[in-house]
């Protein structure tokens, strides 16, 4: 009788509750397991990481480096797209809003579609307004890291006699690079669970099966694809 109550007081049905907590799950912990967990096993990111530091190393042997210049700029890019497209995201999620009823009502028609409630149709496009939020800083903070190295390449001296020692500048490169990727990296995976995140307004048990294969793609891309391969044996 107290569970019945309880469960009759939460703002989602227990079938919405469990997908939401399986979502929430299931990101943290693949963010754990690829970003923090210690493992030799060889990931896409890992090996990225590496030939960044091969590549900052070569940037100061270098006197010219425009080589260098115009890569930090397509990095940049790449971070200000998805920044700016973030940006249109949350402006159409945010107009969205206003129009909760009607747009529930045209989704419970379709095959799968569940008929909710205005508030639980909010509460959906607010998940999805925190993700893209979340994204977009992630993405621009990236493009701020990008900026930084930018200024330290451009503060680089001359090349030196012996590259090792200009170490701890190329350290100092590498980890803010590293840093931008990372932060990079988690916002295309924002958007990944974004699309787990919409399967929500059809379904919830659709958003756990989206959410289990959401990790699966990931984990198949960043640890046993065959670019990761190539990235091994070069």
């Amino acid at each position: 009788m107290t569970l019945n109550i309880f469960l009759g007081r939460l703002p989602l049905p227990w079938l919405d509750m469990l997908a939401l907590l399986w979502f929430a799950t299931a990101w943290v912990f693949y963010v754990w397991y690829a970003d923090y967990r210690a493992t030799r096993r060889p990931a896409l990111r890992r090996q990225t990481d590496r030939f960044v530091r091969d590549w900052i190393a070569r940037m100061v042997e270098r006197d010219n480096r425009m080589l260098d210049v115009n890569v930090m700029r397509n990095l940049t890019r790449s971070s200000q797209f998805f920044a700016s497209t973030t940006m249109l995201i949350l402006g159409a999620l945010v107009a969205l809003m206003g129009y909760a009823e009607k747009a529930a009502g045209v989704l419970a028609e379709l095959p799968f579609g569940q008929q909710v409630s205005e508030r639980v149709w909010e509460l959906k496009i607010l998940l999805l307004v925190l993700i893209f939020v979340y994204a977009f800083f992630k993405f621009s903070w990236s493009i701020r890291q990008f900026g930084l190295c930018s200024i330290l390449i451009g503060a680089t001296r001359k090349p030196p006699a012996d590259a090792e020692e200009y170490a701890p500048h190329i350290d100092r490169i590498t980890l803010i690079v590293n840093f931008a990727n990372g932060n990079f990296n988690n916002g295309l995976r924002a958007y990944y669970f974004g699309l787990a995140a919409l399967a929500w307004f059809l379904h919830p048990v659709l958003m756990i099966a989206i959410t289990t294969g959401v990790v699966y793609v990931l984990h198949q891309r960043e640890y046993r694809s065959r670019t990761v391969q190539v990235m091994i044996d070069l």
